[in-house]
């Protein structure tokens, strides 16, 4: 019997490092033993609820461990020297240089996730936890459907309840939206860490001293000094995806319908099963919820494997497809990096969709984005219009000026 992609791949089965990690050190107390729920204030409890920040977190307020760590970082050139984004005339997308590959702007970033593998939708939630997700959670357990909730810091202070529900009592998978969802490209590289390193604090003294795995920018927006902050001062594995819902807008004036969300369902669901699917959804609201239950059956009637995403993407080898999401597929080949971390170099990739976010992200606005028309690494154009599909030859991740016209896109 042939060897195929998923034999070659160890799978991993939790959303969490071991504990000999080296990123704990930044969030453990002092000590000779592991930690244990009796180490961590009650969830909920005002004594737990007051360690964390209240709105935007100030980075020079952050633990001094957290800053040491990104300065180690950078001098050891670990972190592309780029500079923050800023907003364009709407006030809605962060404008890049021109040369900057972007996820934002549709550029596939070497090291971020966007296929799950073949036959597998893998299952994730942003925005949580909130109100909705009560129903969202119900719907699972009944489904004895895992599932990984990418959580936005406050919304675990505001809404405790439903971050037990997810944890505690539906043993989900936990992962990281940041702590007040902002566009991150837009902060300085401080500010960055401020977002990441909270959002794992919590979750760390919340589930008695797990460390989170993977993260999901707001609104996809990334880049690759984003991403790398991410990866080695906290180990954080990004993760975007390859199909996009917008379910985030169900419900507001000019926002998608039901009926446009289940028709993109059963399209993407009878597919093609190569590369297997991540798709963006939200418990954000009660509509988000009911699409995301109304598509469920699908994924039966048309054979899917629906495996929460946390235990189907690693650090063994992330799968990555090629040009023709109808071809073979491909490992991406590790590449070690600093502090016992890893980045991945991917092939180059063929576009999918693309949604509008919302002008002023809150703790409980939705991470509706721009999806990546994942061509990788190659210039894009910043004018703030949807990315034009198209397959591109792989090249270094900036473009030369004399390859503007040949390999980036318009």
């Amino acid at each position: 019997m042939p060897t195929t992609i998923l034999d070659q791949v160890t799978l991993p089965d939790r959303w969490y490092h071991d504990d000999d990690h080296f990123a704990h050190a930044l969030f453990k107390r002092q000590s000779t033993t592991p930690p244990s729920p009796s180490d961590f204030p009650q969830v909920g409890s005002p004594s737990w609820a007051a360690a964390y920040p209240v709105g935007t977190p100030v980075s020079s307020a952050m633990p001094q461990a957290w800053q040491n760590a990104l300065n180690n970082a950078v001098q050891a050139g670990t972190i592309p020297n780029i500079q923050p984004s800023a907003a364009n005339e709407s006030g809605r997308y962060p404008v890049l240089p021109s040369q900057l590959c972007s996820n934002t702007y549709g550029c596939r970033i070497p090291g971020v996730i966007y296929d799950a593998p073949p036959g597998v939708w893998a299952l994730s939630f942003d925005d949580g936890p909130l109100p909705p997700s009560d129903t969202l959670y119900a719907f699972l357990r009944q489904n004895g459907q895992k599932a990984t909730h990418f959580f936005i810091g406050m919304n675990i202070v505001n809404f405790w309840p439903e971050f037990n529900l997810a944890f505690q009592t539906n043993q989900d998978d936990i992962a990281v939206h940041t702590w007040t969802h902002p566009h991150m490209t837009a902060l300085s590289n401080a500010d960055v860490t401020a977002q990441l390193g909270w959002s794992l604090q919590i979750i760390y003294n919340s589930t008695g001293g797990r460390l989170a795995r993977y993260w999901r920018p707001p609104y996809g927006d990334v880049d690759a000094r984003v991403a790398a902050i991410a990866l080695e001062v906290f180990g954080l594995q990004t993760i975007v995806w390859n199909r996009d819902t917008s379910d985030w807008s169900l419900g507001l004036p000019g926002g998608t319908s039901p009926q446009a969300v289940g028709s993109n369902m059963q399209q993407w669901l009878s597919g093609p099963q190569n590369p297997g699917l991540i798709i963006l959804e939200h418990e954000l609201t009660d509509y988000s919820v009911q699409a995301f239950m109304t598509a469920y059956p699908l994924a039966k009637q048309y054979n899917w494997n629906v495996q929460s995403l946390a235990s189907v993407v690693g650090t063994n080898g992330a799968y990555q497809n090629l040009g023709n999401p109808a071809g073979q597929p491909t490992l991406a080949p590790l590449v070690a990096g600093s502090n016992g971390s890893a980045g991945l170099t991917l092939p180059a990739t063929t576009s999918t969709s693309s949604s509008t976010p919302p002008s002023s992200p809150t703790n409980t606005n939705s991470s509706g984005s721009r999806s990546q028309s994942t061509s990788l690494p190659a210039s894009v154009k910043t004018g703030g219009a949807p990315p034009i599909s198209r397959s591109i030859p792989l090249t270094l991740s900036v473009c030369t000026l004399a390859l503007v016209f040949s390999f980036c896109l318009f």
